[in-house]
């Protein structure tokens, strides 16, 4: 059984800081990449940041230099650092993993990410 299990999320201020991880139970196999999506209301569900297993990030071109995507040598955990936060960061936050070997990908169930003064 593969849950992916969220944490991290809550309410910051603008210019403040929050972390989300991401941990894997149970065994995937043949991991090529790990990273977070986010959708907020009346939005469709957008890329925030993908690491793979060669290390490779990638970014919005909207958190680019403000988040900062990593991940354990096991492929078991992701975590997204999220610093200079602004209102329009608020969103729900789901974990994606993709595995090459099984030929699917796994969502997170989403934690909630509010940016507000």
């Amino acid at each position: 059984q593969v849950q992916l299990e969220e944490s991290g999320g809550g309410l910051a201020q603008p210019g403040g800081s929050l972390r989300l991880t991401c941990v894997a139970s149970g065994t995937i196999a043949g991991i090529y990449v790990m990273g977070w999506y986010r959708q907020a209301p009346g939005t469709e569900r957008e890329l925030v940041a993908t690491i793979n297993v060669h290390s490779s990030t990638n970014y919005a071109d909207s958190v680019k230099g403000r988040f900062t995507i990593s991940r354990d040598n096991t492929m078991s955990t992701v975590s997204l650092q999220m610093d200079s936060l602004t209102p329009e960061d608020t969103a729900a936050y789901y974990c994606y993993v993709y595995s090459q070997r099984i030929g699917r990908d796994y969502w997170g169930q989403g934690t909630q990410v509010t940016v507000s003064s």
